[in-house]
């Protein structure tokens, strides 16, 4: 399944690649479940990221490698895959885009693609996935505002 956000931000692509680290990681998870930060290496091809997911009655480690990352005039993007996902995922692939809007300004994309064990789980999942990286907008929008 595919999902995809979009947010505007009022800074330039590059200064908002920038802020892309461990910090804005940790503020940009959701409120259930907790989530504990166990690696986190960066965005840039062969760095790896892991966390602990706290479900109360169980826990579950999430490790993504970054696969890619390209850098040009106009955007930034790396994308990060799943290679040991919490039971409930099959398949992860996230591709984060920074797209420049102007000098000042640009858009935060989000383009996911999981699967589950099964097509049902999936259809479950797609709309707890798309309110919790909903939830990224604010954060984004409050750390990468205009700076005067």
């Amino acid at each position: 399944m595919k999902i995809s956000l979009s947010t505007k931000v009022g800074q330039n692509y590059l200064k908002v690649k920038e802020g892309f680290n461990a910090e804005l990681f940790t503020a940009l998870n959701p409120p259930f479940p907790p989530v504990k930060l166990l690696r986190f290496d960066g965005s840039s091809t062969g760095d790896l990221v892991s966390l602990s997911l706290n479900f109360i009655f169980f826990k579950q480690v999430w490790t993504s490698k970054i696969t890619a990352d390209h850098l040009d005039e106009k955007e930034f993007f790396f994308v990060d895959e799943g290679i040991k996902l919490p039971f409930f995922l099959k398949k992860w692939r996230h591709k984060h885009r920074i797209v420049a809007d102007g000098s000042d300004q640009s858009i935060i994309i989000d383009e996911i693609n999981f699967s589950s064990p099964n097509r049902l789980l999936d259809y479950l999942m797609f709309p707890v996935l798309y309110f919790q990286f909903s939830l990224r907008k604010p954060t984004y929008r409050k750390t990468f505002s205009k700076k005067i």
